[in-house]
């Protein structure tokens, strides 16, 4: 895929070979950036990991730099009246299913009460592909509604290591302080290095890179 002219100068600004300190890393990466929109920030691991371990869950970064997400929640009666009250932007529950089955997905998370999994399960297809099924790993499968509401309006996000081992997680946008980006990178990481499998030898990140929307990747140092 050819570059434009706009990555080849930013790419240029990026020492080949070298490994920078974060700070460095989100400073340059900040520098580089060329869009006229407001880019995001990505931290991108590469784990090692077996193709049978699975890295995944969710972690509340302490600055916020998304719009809010619409709140889809699976649940009935008390349960519905306290998602309603912890600020939800959908409740219900087999009127929602069938809604979804028609080919509505305007949201952006799924929460859902352990009851109401046998009917949401069926929405597999749909809500699979797009990483939005409830599941208990990421403390979207749970009878605290209120609790899971708050937790995901506080910037609780979900990541998950891919088919190659690599884990994505938007960590900020260039127009935020390199101080509130740093703190996001190191709460994320810090947080990933406790999923490591018991059984993993050796390492368990291999590589850190910093990398804006539009912008080339800029490694870090693994053992900062």
């Amino acid at each position: 895929m050819k570059k434009g002219k706009n990555y080849i100068a930013a790419a240029a600004k990026v020492e080949e070979g070298r490994i920078y300190d974060c700070n460095e890393a989100i400073e340059l990466v900040r520098e580089v950036a060329y869009a006229k929109f407001d880019e995001t920030v990505e931290c991108s691991v590469k784990l090692n990991i077996k193709k049978n371990h699975s890295v995944r869950d969710t972690v509340s970064l302490p600055h916020q730099f998304t719009a809010e997400k619409k709140i889809l929640v699976f649940a009935k009666g008390d349960k519905a009246k306290e998602a309603l009250d912890a600020g939800a932007t959908y409740v219900g529950d087999d009127d929602l299913v069938a809604k979804i089955k028609d080919g509505w997905l305007d949201f952006d998370v799924c929460v859902a009460t352990p009851d109401m999994m046998r009917e949401v399960g069926k929405l597999g297809p749909v809500l699979g592909r797009r990483g939005l099924m409830p599941n208990p790993k990421t403390r979207t499968v749970t009878m605290d509604i209120k609790g899971a509401l708050a937790e995901l309006k506080q910037g609780r996000v979900e990541y998950r290591a891919d088919k190659t081992g690599v884990v994505h997680l938007a960590v900020g946008k260039v127009s935020m302080g390199a101080s509130s980006i740093r703190e996001n990178v190191d709460v994320f990481l810090g947080d990933l290095r406790k999923k490591r499998p018991t059984d993993v030898k050796g390492d368990f990140v291999k590589s850190i890179a910093l990398s804006s929307t539009m912008g080339p990747g800029v490694k870090i140092a693994v053992k900062e």
